[in-house]
């Protein structure tokens, strides 16, 4: 086994929870060459990589079907032994099923699995996303966990120091999902309570900047910083695990938390954990409400808003719920 490709081109999240797969293989088999394929955009968060030789990038955003077939092309010139398919969605299935490599694998529920070599079957309830995904290299190294992992480089660990010259808190207010985000009021409540003394960073892409803005408007808080569209994905990772504590939405800043055995707290609103993404780092904690509601989860990925319009899920969650770490000076 020379040549291993793992397609996993879906979000962020998704690509961290598939580097458990990297780790394996990499162990069972340290000759091979293993490439990884993504999505345009994600490319940041595997640079760097140790364990992995080459990362091939689809841009599905404007032309997904244009380029797909450039891709396939792409995948059958690199002669691979073996495809991992991560997805359960068509558009992957083509390209493992075309790849023409001696093995593919992937999930019986993807619509192309009849054509491949081995499937696994996807159980949703009660396995956490990243042992789903190691089921697939089951069969080709042993049955034992690992966890997934990003590689932030030593000049971004030095790029983020500046940060760091004093205890801090970090702070990822905001979800691509409406409903997995906790509601701006619920994070200033939360931010407020934190004693002065902590400098608090607010985490988050480009997009997520006037959001941020807002909370650092609302808080009016000494200490409290906006580094959203400021960081690369890694120094986030790398700046999150320097932290006493990081509070994050159920969504990518949980999985980078997780990826660097981070201390975090996981607010979880309309979604839950038993769906498999919640946090894997040495000390994590799910916040949740401690209501029952008829209505939670409402769906496995969150929606826009609130199909009830109350977001109850969210509101009644209390701020003495999370942790509220001592501020302790060496």
């Amino acid at each position: 086994m020379n040549k291993i490709l793992i397609i996993q081109t879906a979000f962020i999240g998704d690509v961290i929870l598939t580097t458990p797969v990297v780790e394996k293989l990499s162990e069972f088999y340290p000759d091979a060459k293993i490439d990884f394929l993504l999505r345009r955009g994600n490319e940041q968060l595997l640079e760097n990589h140790p364990k992995i030789n080459e990362i091939l990038i689809w841009t599905k955003k404007g032309r997904k079907y244009r380029s797909l077939f450039q891709v396939v092309k792409l995948v059958r010139s690199k002669n691979y032994d073996v495809v991992i398919n991560v997805q359960r969605f068509m558009a992957a299935g083509i390209i493992t099923v075309l790849s023409g490599a001696k093995l593919k694998v992937g999930f019986i529920k993807n619509p192309l699995s009849f054509l491949f070599n081995k499937t696994v079957r996807h159980r949703l309830i009660g396995q956490h996303e990243t042992s789903r995904n190691l089921s697939l290299v089951r069969e080709l190294t042993d049955d034992k966990y690992v966890r997934p992992k990003l590689y932030p480089s030593k000049s971004q660990y030095e790029s983020i120091k500046k940060y760091q010259t004093n205890p801090y808190l970090c702070f990822a207010p905001t979800s691509v999902w409406g409903t997995k985000q906790f509601p701006s009021l619920k994070w200033v409540e939360l931010i407020l309570s934190q004693d002065d003394n902590w400098t608090i960073y607010l985490l988050g892409g480009p997009a997520d900047s006037e959001e941020c803005e807002e909370l650092l408007t609302m808080c009016e808080r000494e200490n409290l910083f906006d580094l959203s569209g400021k960081l690369t994905f890694l120094e986030s990772a790398a700046l999150m695990k320097g932290a006493t504590m990081n509070y994050v939405n159920d969504s990518a800043p949980m999985h980078m938390a997780s990826s660097v055995n981070a201390p975090t707290n996981a607010i979880f609103c309309s979604t839950v954990p038993s769906f498999g993404f919640g946090p894997l780092a040495n000390y994590s904690k799910v916040i949740e409400t401690k209501k029952e509601l008829p209505c939670r989860p409402c769906g496995l990925h969150g929606k826009k808003e609130c199909p009830l319009g109350h977001f109850d899920c969210a509101y009644s969650i209390k701020k003495d719920q999370f942790d509220r770490p001592n501020f302790v000076v060496d």
